[in-house]
């Protein structure tokens, strides 16, 4: 008589959620950058302007600022719009990915009933089409300082180390963000305005000495003063930032990110229920 042979389901042995989202992840990495395409693709054929928007809107934004506080900083900080800017586009890049991110997942989660795919390719296509985004801001960004005379320090090289670790902490943050918008539905809405507050927060239009001494501590507990300043340090002051910034702004991002994917793979089961 044959005999049959069984087999054991281990589940334990494909690793824990957080290990095998990022197989999953390696292995459909060309859907991934599909996605990315698609979001670019999407961002600009509807917009008359096309590219040139994301080359006027830092540019906008920093007019308006410059504007309203060149007056107040002008005497303590020289070449002020590249000041502004150089911190303004990273913080544009981390509040609109982080925002973003969360809309397209609700928005394109609606594949996940029809298809498999990493749960994590909408959020990690959105925070690589920011990338893309960041790096044609910076276009203006140099229009600017040659148009001011600012100068162009060769410390140019540690920007996109800076720009990698913002996009691993707003990897993390937009996971996190992604995983409440699917129990609350204000919560997008919600961060927004948390968006808002945090930009006020931060030291982008202002330096952060002119904080009187009791308030300090609010910006070394803010992440993204470390991160911005990371950003803008080897841009306008052609300095690479001392290692208690990197180390602080490194270990913020791996932390964020960390936090942001085991809460977002540890609920993975649970969207194709909820989206």
């Amino acid at each position: 008589m044959p005999t049959t042979q069984t087999f054991d389901y281990d589940s334990a042995a494909e690793g824990s959620p957080a290990a095998r989202e990022i197989r999953e992840l390696v292995r459909y990495r060309d859907l991934v950058l599909l996605l990315v395409a698609r979001l670019i693709k999407n961002r600009y054929k509807r917009s008359v302007l096309g590219v040139l928007w994301t080359l006027l809107n830092p540019l906008l934004n920093m007019a308006i600022l410059a504007i309203v506080f060149s007056s107040i900083f002008q005497s303590n900080l020289s070449h002020y719009p590249v000041y502004l800017l150089s911190a303004l586009i990273a913080w544009t890049f981390f509040s609109q990915t982080t925002t973003y991110s969360a809309g397209s997942f609700l928005s394109g989660g609606s594949l996940l009933k029809r298809i498999y795919l990493p749960r994590t390719a909408f959020t990690v296509a959105a925070v690589l089409n920011g990338l893309v985004n960041l790096a044609i801001s910076v276009v203006p960004l140099v229009l600017i300082m040659i148009a001011v005379g600012h100068p162009l320090h060769p410390t140019w090289w540690f920007v996109p180390i800076a720009a990698v670790l913002l996009a691993i902490f707003a990897l993390g943050v937009a996971l996190v963000v992604s995983v409440l918008a699917l129990y609350f539905a204000d919560v997008v809405e919600m961060y927004q305005i948390l968006a808002q507050t945090w930009f006020y927060m931060t030291p982008i239009i202002f330096p952060a000495e002119i904080l009187p001494a009791r308030f300090q501590w609010l910006i070394k507990i803010n992440p993204m003063h470390y991160l911005i300043d990371l950003f803008r340090r080897p841009i306008y002051d052609g300095v690479i930032p001392d290692w208690t910034t990197i180390v602080v702004g490194a270990v913020c991002s791996f932390v964020m990110l960390a936090v942001g994917w085991w809460a977002f793979t540890s609920k993975a089961n649970e969207f194709a229920y909820r989206i």
